[in-house]
């Protein structure tokens, strides 16, 4: 099922050479073409990044709202803080023991030496519960 894939490629060609290689004749006409533009027009280019800025300013003064009133916070009790908190630790203590479960699990299957389909299938559900565990977990 898993087999070893070899390549002859040579090491040092990455994708950003290989673009670089491919579109280097564009965009040294493009440098050149923006070149000519900025040394003819250098003073109408210097006009309009001053406009864009000044409008730029003007659209965040005009268009900054007000804060919205914020609303008062109701005073929860002790009772309900305390109880909240045991909340938090006993969800904590049950992701715990079930992250330590699936913890035990993947790492008993993945000491196989060969995997066979039910293997794979546990352990892909064992590492999406445990992730979603992750992603869950109260901070």
């Amino acid at each position: 099922m898993f087999r070893k894939i070899h390549s002859n490629r040579d090491p040092r060609d990455t994708l950003y050479s290989e673009l670089k290689k491919e579109f280097r004749v564009y965009a040294n006409k493009g440098n050149q073409i923006g070149r000519y533009i900025a040394f003819k027009y250098h003073k109408l280019l210097f006009g309009a990044m001053i406009t864009l800025m000044a409008v730029s300013a003007l659209t965040a003064v005009l268009l900054h709202h007000a804060p919205a009133p914020q609303e008062k916070v109701k005073h929860r009790s002790e009772t309900a803080v305390i109880r909240n908190g045991f909340d938090h630790i006993l969800a904590a203590n049950a992701a715990l023991t079930l992250t330590i479960r699936l913890r035990n699990q993947v790492d008993s299957i993945s000491a196989k030496k060969q995997l066979t389909k039910t293997d794979s299938l546990t352990l892909i559900r064992a590492l999406d519960s445990l992730q979603h565990i992750q992603l869950t977990l109260p901070h």
